[in-house]
């Protein structure tokens, strides 16, 4: 193909073009940059270093130079509720609804800084108020998920079914733990209300929900057990193995209970005892060994505790075996002079070391905030979040 010399003459002329574009761009840039005041340049760099207090005085300053910033209004605002000073920024946002030159839109976007505000103060009714008022797309799905907060805080739970379920369609996260757990908790109120029909009927929806909700079979036993049906309730607990067999431990006490009202202790020994050698979970020991050495006695305790500590070494288990073991030996006849055997007394003492050794330092740690609880919660008591905390409890 020949070369077309016209295209020379073109070079020039798209040079000049390019030229211009850059200096348009740069002109409007420095406009840009020139119509923030230094104190906002000042603030940015005291967030980067972390100094939020020379941070907040920058940001006023900046705010006062150009009155009519909104973005600037939101950074301090922002900044203030970060720092706790939350009249302050309310204060601030106030003033902003006052204005009567804000378009509709930025009025919008104030009140939902109002409204964030408010949550933040503990003023739950004025922020739930402001935050149903938001019907703007662009500030639905916050206001959804600062409702959902509200409706938790407040514990009215079928509103807050209805928010998490809205918010999850316009998401596409799912909601499925968070609401099977509300429909346990409404569920909760019911049996303590003696509804135990409404109990059950939302206990059923919890599971629908999420059919690996533990707390809704959990739940569902404790009503078979108020009924005396305790057939039922070792059925519906049974269900917990396909659902999330760590969890197991915690029903252990439970199924125990129940079996021996039908008087059928060693079948219930028995399906803990498989339990322990299909999943080695430590709270399914501890209610075996305690329920082994009250109906078989501390030589069948022994034993389990040695098989235990063969498998998996610990202080705990190792604890358990010298409780059988000294059980055992206060049965011997022969004694010392002083009246007791001096095996025994070594067995005591050993005991008395292992236990001091290991003390109290087994806690429950939510997996979202570091909470340490004494107590499995299925909702973590410090940042709300469900089924945070783990089945089993941890050492310390």
């Amino acid at each position: 193909m020949e070369f077309e010399f016209w295209w020379l003459l073109a070079l020039p002329l798209f040079f000049s073009l390019g030229w211009l574009a850059a200096r348009v761009d740069l002109k409007q840039l420095l406009a840009e940059s020139t119509a923030l005041p230094a104190a906002y340049f000042r603030g940015l760099n005291f967030l980067i270093t972390n100094q939020q207090d020379k941070a907040i005085e920058a940001f006023s300053e900046a705010v006062q130079a150009n009155t009519d910033s909104l973005e600037l209004h939101f950074a301090l605002g922002s900044l203030f509720r970060k720092r706790g000073e939350v009249d302050r920024a309310i204060h601030l946002h106030l003033n902003l609804l006052e204005k009567k030159e804000l378009e509709p839109q930025q009025k919008v976007a104030v009140t939902a800084e109002l409204a964030q505000d408010y949550l933040k103060a503990g003023l739950l009714d004025r922020a739930e108020e402001l935050f149903e008022s938001l019907n703007d797309d662009r500030y639905r799905q916050p206001a959804l998920r600062a409702l959902l907060e509200i409706y938790v805080r407040e514990r009215e739970w079928e509103r807050a079914i209805k928010a998490a379920t809205e918010l999850e369609r316009l998401s596409g996260v799912p909601f499925r733990i968070e609401i099977a757990h509300y429909y346990c908790e409404k569920a909760v109120k019911s049996k303590l209300a003696n509804d135990t029909h409404t109990a059950r009927f939302e206990l059923d929806l919890a599971l629908n929900a999420n059919k690996n909700c533990v707390r809704a079979n959990v739940l569902m036993g404790d009503l078979e057990v108020e009924a005396n049906t305790h057939k039922a309730a070792i059925s519906t607990w049974k269900q917990i193995e396909f659902q999330k067999p760590e969890y197991l431990g915690l029903i252990a006490p439970k199924l125990l209970n129940s079996y021996r009202a039908l008087n059928e202790t060693q079948e219930g020994l028995n399906l803990l005892k498989t339990y322990l050698q299909t999943y080695h979970l430590p709270s399914l020991l501890n209610v075996l060994f305690e329920a082994t050495l009250a109906e078989e006695g501390a030589t069948s305790a022994a034993k389990l505790a040695r098989t235990e500590l063969i498998k998996k070494p610990s202080l705990s288990t190792l604890d358990q075996l010298l409780q059988a073991r000294a059980i055992e030996e206060s049965n011997i006849q022969t004694t010392n002079p002083a009246g007791k055997p001096l095996e025994h007394q070594d067995t005591q003492l050993m005991q008395q070391a292992v236990r001091h050794a290991i003390g109290n330092k087994t806690a429950y740690y939510c997996e979202q905030c570091g909470f340490k609880a004494k107590y499995h919660h299925w909702q973590c008591p410090a940042c709300n979040a469900w089924e945070a905390l783990p089945a089993e409890p941890v050492t310390i």
